[in-house]
């Protein structure tokens, strides 16, 4: 595969090395210092996009793409306004999109574990439970699109849930996100559900980013034979 990385920050750095690894060419790393390479010219040359950049500048990196036809592999989050949006242009424009909130493997098996405890904690009376994320200093968005994809299974299992708030629940029916950024924290969330007896947690710690590469790369391996919007379902036949 010929590959394009908007964005060429640590993640980026990142997924280049996985790519070359498994035999890929990196054909363009377009980030803040070249945008003037960032063109749909420059675009038709490669299989495929792999964007890592900011909530505010994603879309248009998409649309740029879509302009190109050639498949998207995003990995930002807080963007989701135009989520519909890029739904359409996979349905209706023949693109091919692959979003997930988080790259990791390892993140997606939690995902499963998290959809599982919370339709198990359904069933028993006497709990809460709220969601922690820690990452590092250089994330924007919080609570983070790991976190929101956390609460959202919650919310679909938990029936005591309606809403997802940052930081404090005014009542019981708001399930909190607490966020932290600290130095040199790859992602770290926490599920705790507590009763006045005791209390149930599960917790997945990011070591580094190089399990988030690898999913990235898999990801836009996958772009290769199956369109449409794709998601990490897809990849892993869950």
């Amino acid at each position: 595969m010929r590959i394009a990385l908007i964005g060429y920050g640590k993640m980026g750095k990142e997924i280049e090395k996985i790519a070359i690894e498994r035999g890929h060419e990196v054909l363009y790393k377009f980030d803040v210092t070249n945008k003037a390479d960032f063109t749909v010219q420059n675009l038709k040359n490669v299989n495929v996009a792999i964007e890592f950049t900011q909530p505010n500048s994603a879309y248009k990196n998409y649309l740029k793409c879509f302009h190109a036809n050639i498949p998207v592999v995003s990995g930002t989050t807080g963007w989701l306004e135009n989520l519909p949006n890029i739904k359409s242009q996979c349905e209706n424009n023949n693109q091919t999109f692959f979003y997930a909130s988080n790259f990791s493997l390892g993140v997606n098996l939690f995902f499963k574990l998290n959809k599982s405890l919370s339709q198990l904690m359904n069933k028993v009376a006497g709990y809460n439970v709220e969601i922690s994320e820690t990452h590092h200093t250089e994330k924007k968005d919080a609570p983070s699109g790991t976190a929101i994809t956390l609460a959202e299974d919650i919310i679909s299992n938990f029936s005591k849930k309606e809403t997802w708030v940052k930081e404090n629940a005014v009542n019981n029916t708001e399930l909190a996100i607490r966020s932290f950024r600290e130095d040199k924290v790859p992602g770290l969330h926490n599920i705790k559900y507590e009763s006045y007896v005791d209390y149930i947690e599960i917790t997945h710690s990011a070591k580094n980013r190089k399990g988030f590469a690898l999913g990235a790369i898999l990801a836009a391996e996958l772009t290769q034979k199956k369109s449409g919007f794709l998601s990490m379902d897809d990849l892993l036949d869950f």
